[in-house]
């Protein structure tokens, strides 16, 4: 089995046993990635609005490491820590991806680790000249 690990220094340092991301034929895995500085390693900030921006930058800056993009997301999953946070988060999401429209899952979780409002994974391809499309 052909598996790449994907690690940068541009999102968090993972805190258990997993990797930032993995590829494999021709698609990339992000995992679960939470509103945090990639260099303090802390929490941005109570905000929703910036923790929902620093999540989608996390996810990104992992997409780039693995040559993909936030326009070759497939699948999200976004899990809130309640559901009342649903419109926002839609909001700022929506700003990031415009007329991109991945197929998605809001999950309504309750309490996230390190009181994160929420937490963010997707499912992306490679991006062209990666993938040799």
């Amino acid at each position: 089995m052909d598996l790449k690990k994907i690690t940068t220094d541009q999102a968090p340092v993972p805190a258990g046993h997993y990797s930032q991301a993995v590829v494999y034929q021709g698609l990339v895995y992000v995992s679960g990635q939470l509103p945090l500085d990639p260099v303090s390693g802390t929490l941005v900030s109570a905000d929703l609005e910036e923790q929902v921006r620093q999540t989608i930058r996390n996810v990104e800056a992992i997409l780039h490491a693995a040559g993909s993009d936030l326009a070759y997301v497939l699948k999200t999953h976004i899990y809130i820590a309640d559901v009342r946070y649903w419109p926002e988060v839609n909001r700022v999401y929506a700003a990031y991806f415009r007329d991109h429209k991945p197929a998605r899952a809001v999950i309504p979780c309750g309490e996230l680790h390190y009181g994160a409002l929420l937490e963010m994974d997707v499912i992306a391809a490679m991006g062209p000249e990666v993938a040799g499309m």
